[in-house]
């Protein structure tokens, strides 16, 4: 394998000169290697790609990654912008042949069929697929056959030498006075959008020879005069690292297209430092960008990412001539974001005509500041991040020393060009604030005026306040709950000391007295024994008195307890073949109190505080914690598997999977990187008559009918979907009955129907848009208003009594699969969960009122500490809601549900998968888990089968029905390695916890990427060592078959079928067309209510009725905010 350390440019000449500077005839170019990689449409599934093009930074590749969920139109766009040699793509959520072949066609289409297309996705694309694929033009589509022989390091130099070795010829530039003459054509208000396309294509090209040298000095000077010609003003972005420079620069470009009525074209030039040893480069600010795509009218928007190469500073040796070339071009506006400065920086300031400069809140002593060389030359000065602590000050104090700069003494200080914005935050006021002072100085430098269509902010330099999703006074709230834990861990050791000691004296003074038959100093005992019997604490006490009647409750046949006067029976034993009788609940033995009252206090019995071994005394009799997973096609034929899953079984515990259109919240189209995805890896939903045809034939309101539905981002649309359907069959019923009366049900009688709807419906909804953002990369949103919309799903849960319905499934299922380790997974679960219950204490709720529609979701794996996930989970959380929140019992338990892990699936031998799951499901019924999923053993190459399913679902029969330890329900209890890994675990999601507080809790580490950082550095040391062989893995890497090497057997595979696509096509049109006379209005209503701050959700609940997903998403686009992605 190449060592990464290696100094040597791949796809270049390691000694080659960087600066624009142009060549000697005959040298050597000094052209640089450029790739675009994505996740493809609908796919969240980033850790393989982001591995990838870090390898590709590493090999001296200069790399604009797009990040997850990109379209064909994007990825092919920025290909032909940046002038890319390559495009690596990863797909694993189907739809793959049409995505790539779309992709193929729109690059031979628009000028770009030099470039390789390189792809993969596991074992979801088979290799009659691949085969397919790279003939139709694709240049390598990678499987894990290739990967295992290969090795990371081998497929990236697979993809640098095929781009090197059919290096594409670069094309004969023309004279600047036709190139001059197309571009402007292009760029002219009444042209097409092909023809900027084209037009952009040929300024990327042209780029491309500037940064390079190639082009004739000739040709150089005469760009370089036709520019100064041109009026075309420059506004100029810089600041430190991470004040969100980008996110800035993109809310600006938005604002300038709103308020131009979007007639204007503009070019962006972003600039990134390169990496001194390899010579590559991560171009990461087109990932932040969603206001440079298409709007109404084609391209307006030109975006170019430079590497600063070989140049000293924060910008390319090459940025003149770009921006040369730019305003040769005629555009309305350039702007150039520069990588981040230092102090002492201000290259920026000679090519701009206006210049931001972008800082946040911390930039320590207010003596710094005399320091920022950019203080004495920007324009403006924008301290981003404005809903930090201590951004009041900060402003005040930038406002001084720019005052003090400009020795503008006789001005007020709040009339100095700084303010403060929160770029993250959609719509902000503060943004806005900013971009008209810009403006207006722009046009002094030729820029037109606007149509005015964004209103005019008078006197604000700063955004309005808002309510803190977490107030600002409890940040600390991670460390205050890990404090709170490891006082009660230090209390349980400290009162089962004085317990034990109690004990001892007590035992000491009686064996004496029984040798002697007395006690000489009996009075000294009494008054050890009582000084210990005062310090212990009365929860204490009382647990010690209540363990005899406890082991006497337990002792016995059967366990009788008494609830509202009915006497419950649970038989504590059960009769082997061989005779032998074993228990349900094994106690422990101990004699010592002090051990009594440890093991009281940190494990306890299962249904009891701290709810370590499980938070019911009993499983349920006859019904197992299995989920009926179910998910293909359109929503008939699942619900066609859901009735063959639950078949005789009498409690319906449905699972539902839904496509990745679905679950990014569009509907069917037929574009083709959308057609192909449509009823693929999931169910096709888009509208309510969906929805009533998916769940058809089951009772929602039955007490053994409870309905999983995996969703995120669009949650809050398919929940309220969901509840319609329920409220739905209630009404129905009252129909009914009242029709056998011959009459018309009463309005008393249907919101009566209504209401019992949703007390008793019962289920669960993911929505947890916190782990989306560190790890599944399901948002759609923005993050703020994804939060918000959750609140208000809560709120409606409050107000309406929806007591048997979560409403969040707070996941680590999904933080594990992108990588993260099982430490990782329950801290930032646990971590998000804390977050929620903050956010919603914010908005006033009780805690008891919300905490129990709370639920977990994680994964299960093969690294040991999966082994006490939930122990340490149910430990943590009910320690910190009875110490830090002051919760009830109810709410102090944590439910969760497992899925087996999807990561230990493996395409080769997928036999084997079974093994695996069957042990992951072993641990996952031994630590009392609350509902279990298990994978079928080919969901690593396609959605699974019937008899695979049918495989799946008996794994967890064979355990509950033959396996003879499980019909014991506190197995785990009592072993040492078991006792010790829990402590271990538990320790290190505390000191987790810590560091997400000194990040600014969740969110503030959010901000910063560092979950997701620290995910993608596990996945990569998961990856790595899975490709050397230092993690065995039997089947892949170690205990391979004689035919390891040979291309895997076909397997069938699940696909939506033709029909399936077009009906479901038709069926949007149908539901459209029907309700198109009052779908405007209800739109209207939808927005209205998120620019009121009313309860989203309440509103959703009749906009289903009449509006389909992909309407209602677009709506809320509007108002809400898209998802801005991030590394």
């Amino acid at each position: 394998m190449t060592d990464l350390s290696t100094p040597q440019r791949i796809g270049d000449d390691a000694h080659a000169s960087h600066s624009s500077t142009p060549r000697a005839p005959g040298a050597q170019s000094s052209r640089r290697l450029r790739f675009v990689t994505a996740a493809a449409l609908f796919d969240g599934h980033d850790a393989s790609i982001n591995i990838i093009r870090r390898i590709l930074q590493a090999s001296g590749v200069e790399v604009i990654h797009l990040g997850h969920n990109r379209a064909v139109e994007e990825v092919a766009t920025a290909a032909l912008q940046e002038d890319a040699d390559g495009i690596a793509v990863s797909s694993y959520q189907g739809g793959h042949i049409e995505y790539f072949r779309y992709l193929v066609d729109l690059l031979r289409e628009r000028g770009g069929a030099g470039i390789k297309v390189f792809g993969g996705g596991g074992g979801v694309i088979v290799p009659d697929e691949i085969a397919a694929l790279q003939q139709y033009g694709v240049e390598r589509i990678y499987s894990p056959h290739d990967g295992q022989r290969l090795g990371l390091q081998g497929m990236i130099d697979d993809m640098i030498a095929r781009c090197r070795d059919a290096a594409r010829p670069r094309p004969d530039t023309p004279q600047p006075s036709k190139l001059v003459r197309d571009l402007k054509d292009a760029l002219r208000g009444d042209a097409d959008g092909v023809a900027r396309l084209a037009a952009f294509r040929e300024l990327a090209r042209l780029i491309t020879s500037l940064e390079t040298g190639d082009l004739d000095p000739a040709i150089r000077a005469e760009l370089a005069a036709r520019a100064k010609q041109a009026n075309v003003p420059v506004l100029g972005i810089t600041g430190t690292g991470g004040a969100g420079k980008s996110s800035l620069s993109d809310e600006l470009i938005r604002r300038f297209r709103l308020d131009y009525g979007d007639a204007m074209t503009i070019a962006v030039i972003a600039i990134d430092p390169s990496r001194r040893k390899s010579g590559g480069a991560l171009l990461g600010d087109r990932i932040r960008m969603n206001a440079i795509g298409d709007w109404g009218d084609g391209a307006r928007v030109f975006m170019r990412s430079l590497a600063t190469r070989d140049a000293s500073s924060e910008i390319s040796d090459a940025l003149p001539d770009t921006i040369n070339a730019c305003k040769m071009t005629g555009f309305d506006l350039i702007v150039v974001e520069t990588s981040g400065i230092g102090q002492g920086d201000a290259a920026i300031v000679p090519h701009a005509d206006t210049s931001l400069y972008v800082m946040t809140p911390e930039f320590g002593a207010a003596s710094q500041l005399e320091k920022i060389d950019m203080l004495d030359f920007a324009d403006f000065v924008a301290i981003n991040k404005f809903d930090r602590k201590g951004a009041a000050d900060a402003l005040r104090d930038v406002a001084k020393q720019v005052q003090r700069n400009q020795q503008k003494f006789a001005a007020k200080i709040d009339e100095m060009p700084v303010f403060g914005t929160i770029a993250s935050r959609f719509n902000d006021d503060g943004v806005t604030a900013v971009y008209q002072h810009i403006a207006a100085a722009l046009r002094s430098h030729g820029l037109r005026e606007s149509e005015a269509r964004l209103p005019k902010l008078e006197g604000l330099r700063h955004s309005s306040g808002r309510n803190a999703i977490v107030p600002p006074e409890r940040v600390r709230y991670l460390s205050d709950v890990a404090l709170m834990v490891r006082a009660y861990r230090e209390r349980a050791d400290k009162q089962s000391q004085l317990a034990r000691e109690r004990w001892q004296l007590d035992e000491a003074r009686r064996m004496l007295n029984d040798a002697s038959g007395n006690v000489a100093d009996a009075a000294a005992f009494d008054s050890l024994i009582d000084a210990r019997t005062s310090q212990l604490g009365e929860r204490e006490k009382a647990l010690l008195e209540a363990w005899p009647k406890t082991v006497a409750a337990y002792s016995g046949d059967e366990h009788v307890v008494k609830i509202r006067g009915n006497e419950i029976r649970t038989a504590l034993t059960v009769e082997t073949l061989s005779g032998s009788r074993i228990r349900k609940v094994a106690l422990p033995a101990y004699k010592d109190p002090g051990e009594i009252l440890r093991w009281l206090m940190l494990d306890n019995l299962p249904g009891y505080f701290p709810f370590t071994a499980g938070v019911f005394p009993f499983r349920r009799e006859n019904e197992d914690p299995t989920r009926m997973f179910a998910g293909e096609g359109d929503p008939f034929r699942t619900n066609r598997r859901f009735k063959l899953l639950s078949d005789g079984v009498p409690a319906k515990r449905l699972s539902t999977a839904f496509d990745s259109v679905t679950l990014y919240g569009e509907e069917p189209n037929e574009r083709p990187d959308i057609y192909g995805k449509v009823g693929n890896s999931g169910v096709s939903v888009a509208t309510l008559d969906d929805m009533k045809a998916l769940y058809d034939g089951f009772d929602l309101c039955a007490p053994e009918t409870s309905v999983s539905m995996t969703i995120n981002g669009p949650a809050p649309t398919i929940l309220a979907m969901f509840f319609n359907v329920a409220i739905d069959q209630q009404i129905a019923l009252a129909h009914a009955k009242a029709q056998q009366q011959g009459r018309a049900p009463s309005h008393d009688e249907l919101d009566a129907a209504r209401r019992f709807a949703l007390e008793n419906v019962r289920g669960t909804v993911q929505a947890d848009i916190l782990k989306e953002d560190q790890g599944q990369n399901t948002c759609i949103f923005s993050t703020e208003f994804s939060l918000k919309v959750m609140g208000d799903i809560q709120a409606y849960f409050v107000e309406h009594g929806v007591r048997n319905f979560y409403s969040v499934s707070i996941s680590g299922y999904h933080i594990a699969e992108a990588g993260a380790n099982p430490i990782s997974q329950l801290a930032y679960t646990l971590a998000n969960g804390f977050t929620y219950v903050e956010a919603y204490l914010a908005r006033g709720m009780d805690i008891d009122d919300f905490a129990p529609n709370l639920s977990f979701f994680f994964s299960n794996g093969m690294d040991p500490e999966y082994t006490v996930l939930g122990r340490v989970a149910r430990r943590i959380w009910a320690v910190a809601m009875r110490e830090r929140y002051g919760a009830n019992e109810r709410s102090q338990k944590l439910k969760y549900h497992v899925q087996t892990s999807g990561r230990s699936l493996h395409a080769q031998e997928i036999d084997f998968n079974d093994i695996r799951t069957t042990l992951q499901a072993l641990i996952a019924i031994y630590d009392n888990c609350n509902s279990l999923h298990t994978n079928a053993f080919d969901e690593a190459i396609t959605t699974p089968t019937e008899d695979s399913v049918r495989r799946a679902v008996a794994i967890q029969l064979i355990i509950n029905r033959e396996w003879g330890l499980a019909k014991n329900q506190n197995p785990n209890q009592g072993s040492f390695v078991i006792d010790e890994l829990t402590d271990l675990v538990e320790a290190a999601v505390l000191t987790e916890f810590d560091r997400l507080t000194e990040r600014g809790g969740v969110l503030g580490a959010m901000e910063t990427g560092y979950q997701r950082g620290r995910i993608q550095d596990e996945s990569m040391l998961y990856e790595h060592r899975k490709h050397d062989g230092s993690y065995p893995i039997v089947g892949v890497n170690t205990f391979l078959g004689a035919h390891a090497h040979d291309a895997p057997p076909p397997v069938a595979l699940a696909r939506s079928t033709e029909n399936e696509k077009q009906g479901q096509l038709k069926r949007l049109r149908t539901f459209q067309s029907r309700n198109q006379s009052d779908a405007p209005a209800m739109l209207e209503r939808l927005k209205r209510a998120v620019i009121d701050d009313q309860n989203v959700f309440a509103v959703l609940m009749d906009a289903v009725r009449v509006c389909s997903l992909g309407q209602i998403t677009h709506a809320l686009f509007e108002v809400g905010g898209q998802y801005r992605r991030n590394m």
